[in-house]
């Protein structure tokens, strides 16, 4: 017999992760370590699927790529059209999927919320609802927020004779009717947010729709989704980090970095038109700024898919890739993208698999790279393909432990085989 807390819905679900950890990377679904705040609270025999419970669709994953304009303005995919992903459930209520679209129409009110928790950022979804609706986007907030007015931003979705109807944000500005304009809530909107410090402008299908200066709010905090009453639906959840700054990849890498190699291990650096050339190892090249807190953003390309390189983080200083490795290698074990050879590209090595290799790596690839307190999530061309937690015990070296202090970036040289470009490397701290 099951123990109690491995009976009903929701224990099954914790049984299919625990089958699809011991079953290894070949699964569809990889193993995420345990967080108990990012645990689903909603399902029970009435709900359509729990937390988890969603196939990754590599035909949807491929539906959902970003172009190459959005992958170089920053931008990547919260939800990827087909599983929850990255997020986590608040309050028992029917969320659904389907066709690359997000839903909820039932149940009590609830908050689907990132695992990560960001400061500054630019983010932008699609939204649609029944006339009398009411939802809202929740900024810098908790699981279950209690005061809008302060702890966090609400910016709502809610008929006109609502007290902070669509654009408003509750309990700090409403947009009145006029500022609206004609609005139909049933058709696909747009909202764009930038929030920056204590300022924050909402866009609603590109329009300047409302904005706040000098309010209160925690200064970090989850993004959260809200079934309050109605349906609605969400699609094309993207984020960004604003303000990024550029580390040298150029003729000038010096001034950024700094080059070590094993002893009698050849690494060669050359600046080329489109970026820096790594060939060779076991080498790094070390930043000489010390990062703790931050989301990274970096483009390269590989000679071939089996090429092993890395970008190392909260490394130990003046060590030998002493840090966290977000790999950089797009193997597969025959040609099946649930099936990285080397555990993925994007994937936190000897933490957590790519859950998919999303490309071979050869043309231009984009990893996203976010780094706050113990949790890291990492994004390869705009898909997620980690989420994990370090719950490990603190210690200096990464390799052993949970490391909070900053430390350098180092960009690796695994091999004489190494072959890579870095074109671009942006960080934003937070």
């Amino acid at each position: 017999m099951l123990p109690r807390q491995f009976t009903g819905v929701r224990g099954l679900a914790i049984c299919v992760v625990a089958l699809l950890w011991l079953g290894g990377c070949s699964q569809k679904t990889p193993p995420v370590e345990s967080n108990p705040e990012t645990e689903s609270t909603a399902p029970d025999s009435n709900a359509i699927a729990p937390l988890g419970a969603f196939e990754l669709d590599a035909d949807l994953l491929r539906a959902a790529a970003l172009t190459p304009e959005q992958l170089s303005q920053g931008w990547v995919r919260l939800f990827d059209g087909s599983t929850l992903f990255g997020w986590f459930v608040v309050g028992n209520a029917n969320w659904t999927i389907s066709d690359g679209v997000l839903s909820v129409d039932r149940g009590e009110r609830s908050y689907l919320c990132t695992s990560i928790q960001v400061t500054d950022f630019e983010l932008m979804l699609d939204f649609r609802c029944d006339a009398d609706t009411n939802s809202g986007i929740f900024l810098r907030t908790d699981p279950q927020p209690e005061d809008v007015a302060l702890d966090c931003l609400e910016l709502n979705i809610a008929p006109p004779d609502n007290p902070f109807p669509t654009g408003s944000f509750v309990q700090r500005r409403k947009v009145e009717s006029e500022e609206l304009g004609e609005f139909d809530p049933t058709e696909w909107h747009t909202y764009r947010v930038r929030l920056a410090g204590d300022q924050v402008q909402v866009f609603l299908n590109e329009r300047p729709i409302t904005e706040l200066t000098d309010f209160k709010c925690k200064p970090s905090g989850h993004i959260s989704l809200q079934h309050n009453s109605g349906r609605v639906e969400f699609r094309n959840i993207l984020f960004r980090p604003i303000d990024p700054k550029p580390l040298a990849l150029d003729q000038d890498w010096e001034t950024d970095w700094v080059k070590s190699e094993a002893e009698g291990k050849k690494l060669e650096v050359t600046p080329e038109k489109t970026g820096l050339r790594l060939v060779g190892g076991l080498g790094q090249l070390q930043s000489k700024q010390q990062f703790d807190n931050f989301v990274l953003q970096a483009s390269y390309s590989l000679a071939k898919p089996e090429v092993n390189s890395g970008i190392f983080f909260r490394c130990v200083p003046d060590a030998m890739l002493d840090g966290y490795e977000c790999q950089v290698n797009h193997a597969t074990i025959n040609g099946d993208p649930f099936q990285p050879a080397d555990a993925g590209a994007g994937a936190i090595f000897r933490r957590q698999p790519a859950r998919i290799v999303l490309g071979d790596g050869t043309t231009q690839s984009h990893i996203t790279l976010f780094a706050n307190g113990p949790q890291i999530a990492t994004w390869v061309d705009g898909i997620q393909v980690t989420d994990f937690r370090d719950t490990r015990e603190p210690d200096e070296n990464p390799r052993r432990g949970l490391r909070l202090a900053a430390g350098p970036v180092s960009l690796q040289a695994h091999d004489p085989e190494t072959d890579v470009v870095f074109h671009t490397l942006l960080i934003s701290e937070l």
